[in-house]
């Protein structure tokens, strides 16, 4: 499948592309994104639902069997069981599999095949048409991500990662919420403590040196806040909020959805210094 001569990102890139390829043909396959119709596509393999302490889902390849964890939101399950069925999608596919323990190894190989496996579910899940339909009317905004992930009934999470992986220009994209503020050493405050705006889940378009960590306060006054103040989407130009206290400038699209805010920056290379260009997470 991969040139013999590809380094380890490459190879992960190309990794990718198959297992969309492969969760994409298997979507296609199955008549429904259902718990149900979504197994028609593995007719040897059952389906069980039971508690699994902190585990939301497993797959045993000997005794073909897809474990979901019952305890978890619905919109949990779905995408758990998308997950597993890549695990048995990627572990059909010899070529890929023996490219992967060739390119990598231990806990990096463990990690690697999580990674495809929610690539692969999020392919399964989400439809390529809708994906780019949103991308085509919407642009890679705030309001894209909060669209694809209600049209395609998936969690904010699984619509960021996948418009991140398809968007061209130079975006972060982050679901922010309110929650409890942490602590000065990061761990989470009290209950009962103060709570703040934050980054909840963030994810960057290809070639992005930055992104925004989980939990990273957004500034009083930036159009994220402005935008779950007011429960009003908006377009302007502010900064991307580093939580080191650096702002890069972005044109900032904010698009409110019920608790929380669809949020996008598209950075302004132009701006940019050349020491922030040589940069990585949070500057």
């Amino acid at each position: 499948m991969t040139d013999a001569l590809a380094t380890p990102p490459a190879m992960l890139a190309q990794a990718k592309t198959r297992m969309r390829e492969l969760a994409a043909a298997y979507a296609l396959a199955v008549p429904g994104r259902d718990a149900h119709s979504l197994m028609v596509g593995l007719p040897d393999v059952k389906l069980l639902f039971m508690p699994m302490g902190d585990r939301d889902g497993a797959y045993d390849p000997e005794h073909r069997v897809i474990m979901i964890n019952s305890s978890v939101r619905p919109e949990r399950q779905r995408f758990t069981l998308a997950h597993e069925i890549s695990h048995a999608l990627l572990l059909g596919d010899d070529d890929l599999l023996s490219d992967l323990h060739d390119a990598f190894e231990g806990d990096r190989l463990e990690q690697v095949i999580e990674t495809l496996c929610n690539t692969g579910a999020a392919a399964i899940l989400i439809p390529a048409d809708l994906m780019q339909d949103m991308l085509q009317r919407f642009g890679p905004t705030g309001r894209a991500l909060g669209e694809l992930s209600r049209r395609a009934d998936v969690s904010a999470s699984t619509a960021l990662y996948t418009l991140a992986e398809n968007t061209a220009e130079p975006v972060i994209y982050a679901v922010c919420a309110v929650t409890r503020a942490e602590r000065e050493d990061g761990t989470p405050a009290a209950s009962g403590g103060p709570k703040e705006l934050t980054v909840r889940a963030s994810s960057a378009a290809p070639g992005v040196k930055y992104s925004l960590r989980p939990g990273t306060p957004i500034p009083a006054g930036h159009p994220v806040e402005t935008a779950l103040d007011t429960r009003l989407p908006i377009t302007e130009e502010s900064f991307v909020p580093f939580r080191s206290g650096r702002r890069m400038p972005a044109l900032v699209d904010a698009f409110p959805d019920r608790y929380r805010v669809m949020a996008s920056f598209q950075l302004r290379p132009d701006r940019v210094s050349p020491a922030e260009a040589e940069g990585g997470t949070d500057p």
